[in-house]
């Protein structure tokens, strides 16, 4: 097994179709991109137990005015079996997610230039889908430690690997469309709760009619899932022998455009620049004023709307939230809001990704402070005369371009710092995620608990949250706006490179290896690894369809 999860076991051989590699590295992402389906188990798991008139029991935080009170009480839920938790205790998990993610992508990116990436994408499948099951037990015994633990920290530390899994693999099977390679290497990730979301609403709904949320049940099944659709991507990982390159494709000219580098900066340099830290701003801006708003999606749009979403707008959320029928009903409205997020996520992903292969990297982040700024100010005010159907544009649209964020960022890194380690490079940028998944889901969180919490309406809770992530955008486009290209003195030299290769036991093309025209036909193989991952995302984006066709009808 160790021998076959071996680097150099991944090199592809000559003829090999590089079109083999994009739907491995979307079976891992399409698995760990159920991260930010997580906000359609909030509900459930608040409302998990019930007294005996069948009402659920108060929060250990129930009455807390402060920070320091909530803290007070999350802690106490950690370990309590006879209170509910919060939207503000379940939240901390999926602040985990991202914060683990950041860190073990920047602990782990040197291991698997190394390694290669199906022994890390082998690795993160165990994490992933264990993070599950040990979640699945602390769902069952009624303990919180226990779904930090499993999701937020194993999880998360598989979230990490997984993420950064294809990355550079694909940056090099894809020298000559940059965008377009990151998009299709991480297009899944925003579009794993596109599938999960429906599925797991539709796994409790059947685990509940036996009495319980029907949520413990729901995490086993999406385990054992995972876990088989990610080891099937691993080992569908290969990667390109050093000088390999697409038929009729050279590489441009160094004085072609001064923002992609011709020559390679190393790992252990590239944190030096000052290139690297603005584009770690720039992602974390981005980031943090997005994250947290769509991981609490689902209850923004039913607090928001109320009544609205099931036909009846003369009822706001309070009268909602007491009738179980109507609860259930507008919940599922609400994970139709999480996947039309997604399919955006996704195709936002991809779309913005290749565009910048045109428009240029540090234009389209332009594009994404600019219109995200603007998308942010009008949600709230669309918000305040109930248009369900522009609320729900504004965060299509914001999805979009936070997938896209992500999409674009590795190009944007391989322009200007090689791609040699772009991977490694990518893992510790990605800090900036850590940072982000800390500080935008603890202020949204936070803001919409201590204005609760003090009698705002819940339809009136979210608009000056909108107008704190407006002000990230700002700093993020000053950011962007002050990236230059990287300088010469921090390139490697020819003989530093020939040396950082011998070392990773990367093995050389034949002079002036090409991908052949045969590479390029369509083969059986190649059909059923497509259809393996555009079946479920078709699944995906029909079920978002019809749940989202009442948002705009």
């Amino acid at each position: 097994m160790a021998g076959i999860l071996d680097k150099e076991n991944t090199i592809a051989s000559p003829g090999f179709n590089r079109w083999l590699v994009p739907p491995a590295a979307l079976a891992i992402h399409l698995s760990i991109g159920m991260a930010y389906g997580f906000s359609v188990f909030w509900k459930p798991l608040g409302n998990a137990l019930k007294d005996g008139a069948g009402d659920p029991v108060a929060s250990c935080s129930a009455g807390a005015a402060t920070f320091s009170d909530k803290l007070a009480g999350t802690a106490k839920a950690l370990f309590a079996t006879d209170c509910n938790w919060t939207q503000f205790d379940l939240g901390w998990m999926f602040t985990l997610f991202f914060v683990l993610l950041g860190c073990s992508a920047a602990i782990f990116g040197g291991w698997l230039e190394r390694e290669g990436p199906r022994k890390t994408g082998f690795v993160s499948a165990i994490l992933w889908a264990g993070g599950l099951l040990i979640s699945a037990y602390g769902i069952y015994v009624h303990q919180l430690w226990l779904l930090w633990l499993g999701s937020g920290v194993i999880g998360g530390i598989g979230l990490g690997l997984a993420y950064i899994s294809p990355v550079s693999t694909l940056i090099k099977w894809f020298p000559d469309h940059r965008g377009m390679a990151t998009g299709m290497a991480i297009m899944g990730f925003g579009g794993g709760a596109m599938i999960g979301s429906p599925i797991a609403t539709k796994l409790m709904a059947h685990f509940s009619e036996a009495g319980g949320a029907g949520v413990w049940q729901t995490f086993v099944i999406l385990g054992i899932i995972y876990f088989i659709f990610m080891v099937s991507g691993s080992f569908g990982y290969r990667i390109p022998a050093t000088g390999w390159k697409p038929e009729g494709w050279n590489p441009p000219a160094k004085t072609e455009n001064a923002m992609i580098a011709s020559k390679h900066v190393h790992l252990n340099n590239a944190h030096k620049t000052p290139q690297f830290w603005l584009l770690w701003l720039v992602l974390c801006m981005n980031v943090s004023a997005c994250i947290g708003i769509l991981g609490a999606a689902s209850p923004m749009l039913q607090e928001t709307f109320g009544g609205a979403l099931i036909g009846q707008p003369e009822l706001g959320f309070a009268d909602v939230k007491n009738d179980h029928a109507m609860t259930t009903a507008a919940a599922l409205v609400g994970a139709g809001f999480v996947g039309l997020i997604s399919v955006f996520n996704i195709f936002g992903r991809i779309g913005w990704a290749s565009s910048s292969d045109k428009l240029g990297r540090k234009c389209t982040y332009y594009i994404f402070f600019v219109l995200g700024a603007f998308l942010y100010c009008s949600s709230a005010y669309v918000a305040g005369f109930k248009s369900l159907s522009l609320f729900v544009a504004c965060f299509c649209i914001i999805s979009s371009m936070y997938g896209g964020g992500f999409a674009t960022i590795p190009a944007y890194l391989a322009d200007m710092f090689g791609t040699q380690f772009v991977g490694a490079i990518h893992g510790r940028i990605l800090l900036a995620w850590s940072t982000a998944g800390l500080v935008g889901p603890v202020i949204v969180n936070y803001m919409h608990d201590t204005r609760l919490e003090a009698g705002v309406p819940y339809d009136q809770i979210y608009a000056p949250i909108m107008l704190v992530l407006a002000g990230m955008m700002v700093v993020g486009f000053i950011a962007n706006m002050l990236i230059k290209p990287v300088a010469d003195k921090d390139f490697m030299t020819d003989k530093e490179l020939a040396a950082v290769r011998s070392a990773g036991h990367e093995k050389v093309a034949a002079k002036n290896a090409t991908a052949s025209a045969v590479t390029e036909k369509h083969s059986v193989v190649m059909l059923l690894a497509w259809a393996a991952v555009l079946v479920p995302i078709i699944y995906g984006i029909w079920s978002t369809a019809q749940k989202a066709w009442s948002l705009f009808s």
